[in-house]
């Protein structure tokens, strides 16, 4: 039965209800699409233009753009736009503190303005209000871009006119904000891991790198200490190193001289490799490492131009071979130093020994492989004493391993197979750094020890005498040694007979009519050339020989008695010169 109270028809929607469903329908469909683009993420750009395009379509706004945060300056730059007009909007750079953009990033929360006019003062920058004006911008509507700890950005919307902004705009432009949040966070992500991924595919190639220079290197050094081992010199060292960096290698030492070249190289490589340029590049190309124990510098280590480019590690394993070569010619020093006192004191047995201890220093002559018979010659050079060491290594290397070298009383010794003449002596001095003077003379029945004698007495002479920087054959002293060799109470006695009147005169008066004798005898017995050495008046010389007439007596500048004489006064100067030690 019908009842008696029927429902009664539900209203008819209205036209605004009809048109709000529709516009929040295509609102919803808009955002589940915006999700959707999410969701595959690719051109962050793309989908940014995507959201600000559905922003300024969804809520029929003129103008809508996104600025993004700049955490380096604090700056908010506009990254995407829709609807501009102006280059300056598109570009515009908001400093901090400035614009409506700035108070919505610094409360989080959204901001809109019915007039861009009506914005605090303090608020408003030259650079932000031409924009906007350019724009024609009245009306904005604003919201940031979040995550948990900052602020990404800020989402806008803008008209040209006034309109005041609906709690329901704020909404469907904060979810839209939202979209924008999640892109420029997954982006940063990804560009994160992207930024994780290159710089683990870096450590891995650096890492792999290292690896292969550390094998390289331990490689290199394996070789170098097997040179070491196997012994060699220094040619292995060179070898090892022109094989590792593809390069011409030459090592010189202390002097530049070439003592190992391998890979190539030639002579000019080494040139001026202990110069200025040492431990660095030059113009030629090379490389220069410095041989060193302490502050000596004992030679180089010279790279020429390799195959490929020297790395770090090349430089290091130039370096380490340098310290090997150091050794190796540290080593060298100590062997041939001990070879060096040992043929030194080879020498000062040979030229001492008695003769009981003959037959021993000729049995330590035959262990050490010298024959005495060779050893025909004896040179005895005079030098500064601090060089005396040095003189003593170079005069041993110019002889050579046949000769024996050392010091004894003062002087260096040597004897040799040769004796030394100008040429050779010449070429010794090349060596040298100081000035030497030598006596050489050769061995007779008397053997090395008689003929050391000879030459150190001879040189004594040569040394009073005044030479300098000469070498003198031994016989050419053979006068003076002759003399002076001989008796020396017979020497004194001839000496008082010939001298003694004129000492005795001096001595007694304070005067010095010696000194005028001697100059009378070295100037051929002219009072003209005697007054002239002596600065004095021909008159005042004539005087001073009349009292030499009554002291020598009538006759002593006759030419037998003259020569006598001669000879006194120059055997007289000369003892007097070796007992002052003159020249030493």
């Amino acid at each position: 039965m019908p009842s008696s109270n029927p429902t009664p028809p539900s209203p008819a929607p209205s036209v605004d209800d009809v048109a709000g469903l529709r516009r929040r329908t295509a609102e919803l469909t808009a955002l589940f699409a915006s999700a959707r683009e999410l969701t595959a993420v690719r051109d962050t750009d793309a989908v940014l233009a995507r959201l600000v395009e559905r922003a300024q379509e969804l809520l029929a706004a003129d103008v809508a753009y996104l600025s993004e945060f700049d955490d380096v300056d604090a700056t908010l730059r506009v990254r995407a736009t829709r609807g501009a007009v102006t280059t300056a909007l598109r570009e515009l750079v908001v400093p901090p503190g400035r614009g409506l953009v700035s108070a919505i990033a610094e409360s989080r929360m959204p901001r809109a303005v019915r007039r861009y006019d009506l914005v605090a003062a303090e608020r408003h920058s030259i650079g932000v209000d031409a924009a906007v004006t350019g724009e024609g911008i009245v009306s904005m509507l604003g919201v940031p871009l979040l995550s948990d700890t900052r602020v990404l950005g800020v989402l806008f919307v803008a008209e040209r006119r006034e309109r005041v902004f609906t709690p329901d705009d704020t909404a469907l432009l904060a979810a839209l904000a939202d979209h924008a949040s999640v892109v420029l966070q997954t982006a940063a992500a990804l560009a994160d891991a992207r930024r994780q991924a290159d710089l683990a595919r870096a450590a891995v190639a650096e890492l792999t790198a290292h690896v292969a220079a550390r094998d390289r290197a331990n490689r290199v050094h394996r070789e170098l200490v097997d040179a070491v081992l196997a012994g060699g010199g220094l040619a292995p060292v060179a070898g090892a190193l022109a094989h590792a960096l593809q390069a011409p290698i030459v090592i010189v030492d202390a002097a530049g001289s070439i003592r190992a070249a391998d890979g190539g190289a030639d002579a000019d490589l080494a040139s001026g490799a202990l110069g200025p340029v040492g431990d660095a590049e030059d113009a030629r190309e090379r490389t220069v490492s410095l041989l060193t124990a302490g502050a000596r510098v004992l030679g180089a280590i010279v790279v020429g131009t390799p195959a490929r480019p020297l790395d770090d590690v090349d430089r290091r394993t130039i370096e380490r071979a340098a310290q090997v070569a150091a050794l190796l010619a540290l080593s060298e020093e100590a062997v041939a130093e001990a070879d060096h006192r040992q043929r030194s004191d080879l020498l000062v047995d040979l030229v001492t020994a008695s003769p009981q201890r003959r037959a021993d220093v000729a049995s330590a002559l035959r262990r050490a492989g010298v024959e005495e018979e060779a050893l025909t010659a004896v040179t005895a050079f005079a030098v500064v004493g601090i060089e005396r060491a040095a003189t003593a290594r170079a005069v041993a290397h110019h002889l050579g391993s046949s000769a024996l070298v050392g010091e004894l009383d003062g002087l260096v010794v040597a004897a040799h197979a040769t004796a030394l003449d100008a040429a050779a002596f010449a070429a010794l001095r090349e060596h040298l750094d100081t000035e030497v003077l030598a006596v050489t003379g050769t061995v007779d029945d008397g053997g090395p020890s008689r003929a050391a004698g000879q030459v150190r007495s001879a040189l004594a002479l040569a040394r009073a005498l005044g030479l300098r920087n000469a070498l003198v054959p031994a016989d050419e002293m053979l006068p003076y040694t002759a003399t002076i060799g001989a008796d020396r109470r017979a020497l004194l006695s001839f000496l008082d007979a010939s001298l003694g009147a004129v000492r005795r005169h001096d001595d007694a008066r304070g005067s010095d009519l010696l000194a005028t004798l001697r100059a009378f005898v070295r100037h051929g017995a002219s009072p003209t050339r005697t007054a002239r050495a002596l600065t004095f008046h021909t008159n005042t010389i004539l005087q001073r020989l009349e009292k030499l007439d009554a002291l020598l007596g009538e006759g002593w500048r006759d030419d037998e008695r003259f020569f006598r004489l001669s000879v006194a006064v120059r055997l007289d100067e000369l003892r007097e010169r070796m007992e002052r030690g003159a020249g030493g």
